[in-house]
């Protein structure tokens, strides 16, 4: 049998028995759930009735297992399940629940296939359901590549719906009434003479029976609340600032520490001389780590000012000396030896490109840091029988299972208590600060060990976006793009992302060529080629991954080409687009933009379109090139996901994507100088600020036939749309990012 040989964010490779899903793990197994893990420990008269919905005599709580890192994750789950539970969100409490396979995640393979997101042949549509097999068995609970509401969609409503069948047959079984004439409001089964049976009365004879598993859910024009502006649960907390994130815990006789590694990322310490910090006031612990030397201290000010006056002798960095070394290293790239895939490759492009070429292009886009603004922090308290964990955290099985490596305990000794998130754009993914916490916490058992990243470690010790760089060509003829051909080289995020979590990778990485290879358009002769650069920096999952770039590489490409061939760039777009979805995004932002409209002398209208995580998404940026700089004055998206599940929700996602995605166009980089980061803090990474934010329209479609997620796919046209808006107001065309070293925003 087949082996996974690879597990990512949303990007993981298997041998080819692991394709034949239920056969090759058995069909018996796959269709046998995982253990309902809310049973161990059950109260009394407690009844949980799937591994998402718990009804005590006080509280139905809902299991919503995907992180919270402010999208907005913990009410779509709830929303979800409420919806066939029958009760309405100030009925209920959430909680993330402990690590569980039953929680793996059903929708992280869908852009691990070589398959283009809309081709929904026979072969596509088999391989991905079979995927689900290997995600199960691996017990995959992971929170990325927008992939919250595509996997909970169906599974988070058919747990509501098992747990509402379930306490019907319960009551039925109670008072001697037939199933069938008892019906469900606002957390009560409602007798046939109108009595209504609260929920919580239920839950003891509901845990003596076999759950209801055949249901059926409710048709869209009985729902109550997916599809209807909502506010999230969280948002009084939010707005009040009384949410209480892992930064903010506080727990009995708790200590705090500080580390410092080596400003070369990944690099040894080599030694220390701790003697000065150990008789600064406060200071209980010094602890050497992995490449670095941490304080344990009775608060964090003097923890972090303690670590700060230690003698440390760092080890060398094997990085680059300097930023010219590392895109030396990726247009070194460019060569049959680091070839990674060619997944598109349509018509002839060698031919016609052999003619003439119309076009011939490069463009580069750097390490982008990703800088939430609740830094890293993890509170570990250890005991040689148990140890408990506070993070904030996407990947809380690796946490659990790294943390017992450390620790030598047993995974079911580990407890790990998922916080609320105060940003993450995939930073959470990484758990460096939980191992360090827990080295840190084994020094001192039996107290709560919190440790708390300065800012600028932070910064300086992300896993940050990947650098990559694009070289295009094309040929145009007759008004039209012919031919279109871009290569793209970029270290490898799966390999490193995952060679932290020790697991092996094999094959292509898809992210190289993500946002880019799998265009709806249909140029007579296109190809896409993927270049893998050695080794670099370590970098990580950054919001949107290898699109971030690529969205940015692909459409001015595009843009230039059609410029050159003197056509409209909505139109010529339109022109050639394949993928009715896809048309219907172009054809939204154009009117919603009232493209072909007159501007102003000096404005200009940029259009850009990415397809990225499945979902088309296309916008339209307005500029102004004033005396000071360029202002940017509206910003229309239109995306397609299938359902939107709360549109105030789903509207503050994309304007929040919009903003994310045009800040780092702007204004942000990370460049290395012997390995060590050189921007540490917001002063100098800064994104939008407030007075340059546009107002930005949004309209989200439903023509699909999928359900998508939404948190990533604004982010890779806003790039683009941006630089194509700014060639139409002042004839400068902007291939490399940050746009700030070639124009002043204002």
């Amino acid at each position: 049998m087949g082996r996974v040989k690879t597990i990512a964010r949303r990007s993981f490779l298997v041998g080819s028995a692991a394709i034949a899903g239920g056969v090759a793990f058995g069909v018996w197994r796959y269709r046998t759930p995982h253990a309902n893990p809310l049973l161990a420990g059950l109260p009394e008269a407690a009844a949980a009735l799937t591994p998402y919905v718990l009804i005590t005599a006080d509280a139905i709580t809902l299991i919503t297992p995907r992180a919270d890192k402010g999208q907005g994750a913990t009410s779509v789950q709830a929303v979800l399940i409420a919806e066939e539970l029958d009760v309405d969100l100030d009925q209920i409490r959430t909680d993330p629940g402990a690590p569980s396979a039953a929680y793996y995640n059903t929708a992280l393979a869908g852009d691990a296939l070589p398959f283009r997101s809309t081709d929904q042949s026979f072969l596509a549509e088999t391989t991905r359901k079979v995927m689900d097999a290997p995600m199960k068995f691996l017990g995959l609970q992971i929170t990325g590549g927008s992939t919250t509401v595509p996997d909970g969609y169906e599974k988070l409503r058919r747990a509501g719906a098992v747990a509402r069948e379930t306490l019907k047959a319960a009551a039925a079984t109670l008072h001697g009434v037939d199933a069938a004439d008892l019906r469900t409001a606002r957390g009560a089964v409602i007798l046939p003479d109108g009595t209504r049976i609260p929920y919580q009365s239920l839950a003891k004879v509901a845990a003596g029976i076999d759950p209801v598993t055949n249901v059926t859910l409710r048709a869209p024009d009985a729902w109550r609340l997916i599809g209807k502006p909502m506010q999230r649960i969280d948002i009084v907390a939010k707005s009040t600032g009384t949410q209480i994130y892992g930064i903010d815990l506080r727990l009995p006789g708790m200590v705090h520490a500080a580390l410092r590694l080596n400003p070369a990322q990944g690099s040894a310490m080599l030694s220390h001389d701790a003697t000065a910090a150990m008789q600064m006031r406060g200071v209980l612990k010094v602890v050497p780590l992995a490449g670095g030397i941490g304080v344990i201290a009775d608060n964090s000010w003097r923890a972090m000012q303690a670590v700060q006056e230690i003698s440390v002798e760092w080890g060398p960095s094997s990085a680059p000396v300097g930023m010219e070394g590392h895109w030396q290293a990726l247009s070194d790239s460019f060569t049959a030896e680091h070839r990674d895939s060619q997944l598109r490759d349509d018509g002839n492009v060698k031919q016609a490109l052999a003619e003439t070429t119309s076009v011939e292009v490069e463009y580069r886009a750097p390490y982008l840091a990703h800088a939430p603004l609740e830094p890293l922090n993890a509170t570990v308290l250890y005991t040689s029988e148990r140890m408990d964990i506070w993070t904030g955290t996407q990947v809380p099985r690796f946490v659990q299972k790294n943390a017992a490596a450390i620790a030598g305990l047993d995974t079911d000794q580990v407890n790990v208590h998922a916080q609320m998130i105060g940003g993450s754009f995939g930073h959470r993914l990484e758990d460096e600060v939980v191992r360090h916490a827990t080295r840190l916490a084994m020094a001192l058992p039996g107290r709560p060990v919190k440790l708390t990243y300065s800012r600028e470690e932070d910064m300086a010790h992300d896993f940050p976006r990947q650098i990559a760089m694009g070289r295009g060509r094309g040929r145009v003829s007759e008004g039209r793009v012919l031919a279109f051909d871009l290569g793209i080289s970029m270290p490898s995020v799966l390999t490193s992302q995952m060679g932290r979590q020790g697991l092996p990778v094999a094959g292509p990485d898809l992210q190289i060529v993500a946002g880019a290879w799998d265009q709806p358009f249909a140029i007579p002769h296109y190809r896409v080629t993927g270049y893998r650069a050695r080794d670099l920096m370590p970098v990580s999952s950054w919001r949107s991954v290898g699109a971030s770039s690529n969205g940015f590489f692909h459409d001015s490409l595009l843009d230039e080409l059609i410029h050159a061939a003197g056509a409209d760039p909505l139109e010529e777009r339109l022109r050639l687009c394949d993928h009715s979805p896809s048309r219907k995004v172009l054809e939204a932002v154009g009117e919603m933009s009232n493209w072909g409209s007159t501007l102003r002398s000096e404005q200009g209208r940029g259009v850009a379109f990415c397809l990225s995580f499945g979902v088309p998404c296309a916008q339209v940026v307005e500029v102004s090139a004033t005396s000071a700089g360029i202002r940017i004055d509206r910003v229309f998206v239109a995306a397609e996901v299938g359902r939107i599940i709360d549109p105030v929700n789903f509207e503050g996602l994309v304007k929040g994507g919009v903003v994310f995605g045009l800040g780092h166009a702007m204004n942000c980089q990370i460049t290395y100088a012997e390995g060590a980061a050189e921007q540490q803090n917001f002063d100098s990474f800064q994104g939008l600020r407030l007075y340059q934010c546009p107002e930005i329209t949004v309209r989200g479609l439903e023509n699909g036939n999928r359900i998508r997620g939404i948190g990533e796919p604004p982010v890779p046209p806003a790039a683009p749309a941006l630089a194509n808006a700014i060639f139409a107001a002042t004839g400068q065309r902007l291939r490399e990012m940050p746009f700030d070293k070639f124009v002043t925003f204002v």
